[in-house]
């Protein structure tokens, strides 16, 4: 069911789309085009209603969701209260009446309203150099509104209003355009063209530079978790995260030979440490964009996969890059078939590491099609069934978005769904939903869920003033839709094992990360090692160790001890990933999603729910040893360490010295964490002698 109308040149259609939900879509020039976008979910609606009403306005209904439009062209909605939601922002010249009413094209409307400012709701100009358009889209800014998710940026809000965002992929920025509100809706931006949105206290505006249509999607719901199911019934849920990968996952930048993971491998392995993954990160290949092995430095990497796999239960990943360089053996077979990213002026170089190299397009199936030929044959048939797929914006040298081009258009009206073509190649080579996928990804956008996407935060600063920024930012991923998001541990840049700030850094990042959706150490240390050789992969340097016993004893008894923690979590996090397959719930979850009759819980960031049962509070900053924490209220809190009861609905000063941070559970679900309780009990007895592994 929907509400088409011509506005002038304008076409508006306003469609049911799931459950109490509504589509927007608006052509400038009057003609219709179909862009799937996120949606990809094929919906049948059957009750929705369309009427006009007495006063010229018309509406269409979609279960507890209505939108009218107004003879000002303007759109608001309501929920089944009769509670405005959302309202387009319209600055038009009115005709004032004696009576004080004026008439705003043929509606008389009661309250004086005068404006030279002449802003639409929904603003087109056209650009010169092609048949697209500049648009924007204004919506009335409510003072009391708080804005949860929108995907991945590098800073310290979790409440986003007030915050202007570039809606475009950027090494450890993604652009996930779907938000919560506190008023019990949720909004998607459904254009994956790059832009901005400003959610600013007079007005919210997403502005495009280059686009052709409007899309966007509104739901509305009695709770976040409404809210998410509704979302991620419409753009795809996540698969299940296999539990065998809910264990550590070993990287460093990076290890250089069969001989170094395997020794890596062992070590784990004799300190009874089962790993889950471990890395084999990039320029184990001759040159980009060949996607094999180098034979100089990986002789057998079948054995090598056999061994890990057969013998230690470990699965390997493996870095691929979307990048080719201009002297590999196979740039020709990319270049001729038009596979390669182009460029409006200048050479078409965009990026320049170890030689001069172009992206791969992702957009354009048959390149698509060849890349995951050669994965196949030199990666999928030795065993290998998990990737991580870096520089996935892609990882533009200049991000001069306005002079790239792909096969699905020019990067202004499209540059959003690079990360999705990534990610869709490795899905549906690797079995889609045949087999369970997981894809490490240092890009995502609205959608990538169903891709079995999980993003982590880039090439980040290792400092805690970067540790601070996310974990707002994560909570703000999983209220974007994506459930799945990981850090680096410690960061990338830089970090000295050596150095005693940095190695409490990689402790609390390390407490924190137990308490996540995946367990990952990674890491550019220092000091660099030199490179092998002077060709190839051997040609890159590599970093200083970062294994849990490369930073002295005692944060390799901390560590050891919170991956026991983990261990113990292992049913529990499975469950989780289970109802984030099943209902698309995040796997981190800000305190309101959970409570979100307790106030408080909304003003409340850097504290967290591990699913429902779990509240966690990491310690943020270097030498803090106490911090405070806000548990909801309807509750009863037992803290994991000392096993103390605390009242819901209060705020305490909790200590945590090096070896704990504040975690708390739900007193209602103590018994799912009987083994875990028993384990911290022991090693308290014992007076952190971390002797107890029982």
């Amino acid at each position: 069911m929907r509400l088409e109308k011509y506005l002038d040149n304008e076409l508006l259609i306003i469609e049911a789309w799931g459950r109490n939900s509504l589509r927007v879509r608006a052509f400038p020039n009057g003609v219709f085009q179909e862009e799937k976008g996120a949606l990809q979910e094929e919906i049948s609606i059957s009750d929705a209603v369309v009427r006009e009403n007495d006063n010229g306005s018309v509406e269409i209904v979609n279960g507890d969701i209505r939108a009218v439009l107004d003879d000002r062209k303007r759109l608001t909605f309501y929920n089944s209260h009769n509670q405005v939601l959302l309202r387009e922002y319209i600055r038009l010249r009115a005709v004032q009446h004696d009576d004080g009413s004026e008439d705003v094209g043929t509606i008389k409307v009661t309250k004086a309203f005068n404006s030279t400012l002449k802003l639409k709701s929904r603003e087109y100009r056209a650009n010169y150099h092609g048949n697209d358009f500049s648009i924007k889209v204004r919506f009335e800014s409510n003072s009391v509104e708080k804005i949860y998710g929108m995907g991945q940026y590098q800073h310290e809000f979790l409440d986003l209003k007030h915050t202007m965002l570039e809606l475009a992929q950027r090494n450890s920025q993604m652009s996930i355009p779907f938000y919560i509100s506190n008023l019990n809706y949720g909004f998607l931006w459904n254009n994956p063209g790059i832009g901005t949105v400003n959610f600013a206290k007079n007005l919210t505006e997403w502005s495009m530079p280059a686009t052709t249509y409007i899309d966007y999607w509104i739901t509305v719901g009695e709770s976040p978790k409404e809210l998410m199911e509704n979302y991620s019934g419409v753009t795809g849920r996540a698969p299940v995260m296999p539990k065998n990968l809910l264990g550590l996952w070993q990287s460093k930048l990076r290890y250089r030979t069969p001989d170094e993971v395997l020794e890596v491998v062992e070590g784990y392995h004799k300190r009874g440490i089962q790993l889950s993954t471990i890395a084999i990160d990039y320029f184990h290949w001759p040159k980009q964009g060949e996607y094999c092995f180098d034979k100089d430095f990986w002789p057998d990497p079948k054995g090598l996969v056999d061994t890990l796999k057969q013998v230690y239960n470990v699965e390997p990943i493996i870095s691929i890059w979307p990048t080719v360089q201009t002297n590999a053996c196979n740039f020709q077979e990319y270049q001729s078939n038009g596979y390669l990213v182009q460029v409006n002026r200048g050479v078409p170089i965009t990026m320049m590491i170890q030689g001069q190299t172009i992206f791969i397009d992702t957009t354009n199936p048959k390149a698509c099609q060849y890349v995951w030929s050669l994965i196949e044959k030199n990666y999928k048939r030795l065993g290998i069934d998990y990737y991580w797929i870096d520089v996935a914006e892609p990882g533009y040298a200049v991000y001069d978005f306005d002079n790239y081009r792909y096969h699905k258009g020019p990067v202004l009206h499209c540059g959003n769904l690079y990360p999705l073509g990534y990610l869709k190649m490795i899905y549906d080579g690797n079995g889609g939903e045949s087999v369970q996928n997981v894809i490490l990804v240092r890009g995502a956008w609205a959608g990538a869920q169903r891709y079995g996407a999980l993003p982590w935060s880039g090439d980040i600063d290792s400092s805690f003033k970067s540790f601070r920024n996310q974990v707002n930012t994560g909570l703000n991923v999983g209220l974007a839709g994506i459930p799945w998001w990981t850090t680096d541990i410690g960061g990338f840049h830089g970090g000295n094992p050596e150095n005693s700030e940095f190695r409490e850094l990689m402790v609390r990042w390390f407490q924190y990360a137990t308490f996540s959706p995946i367990l990952r150490m990674h890491g550019d240390r220092l000091p660099h090692t030199a490179p092998l050789s002077v060709s190839g992969g051997g040609s890159m340097p590599s970093g200083a160790p970062n294994e849990i016993w490369s930073y002295g004893d005692t944060v390799e008894s901390i560590m050891t001890d919170f991956l026991r923690i983990r261990e113990r979590l292992n049913d529990y996090l499975y469950n989780i990933m289970v109802e984030a397959h099943e209902k698309g719930y995040p796997v981190m979850r800000s305190l309101f999603f959970e409570f979100p009759d307790d106030q408080n819980a909304w003003e409340i960031d850097n504290t967290y729910l591990l699913g429902d049962s779990l509240l966690v509070a990491p310690i943020l900053d270097y030498e803090a040893r106490e911090r405070t924490v806000y548990l909801p209220t309807g509750e009863t809190w037992i803290h994991l360490f000392s096993q103390d009861e605390y009242e819901g609905g209060k705020q305490y000063l909790i200590t945590a010295d090096l070896y704990e941070i504040p975690v708390f559970i739900r007193k209602s679900s103590l018994p799912s964490f009987e083994n875990l309780l028993q384990y911290v009990k022991c090693t308290n007895e014992k007076r952190r002698s971390y002797l107890c592994q029982s």
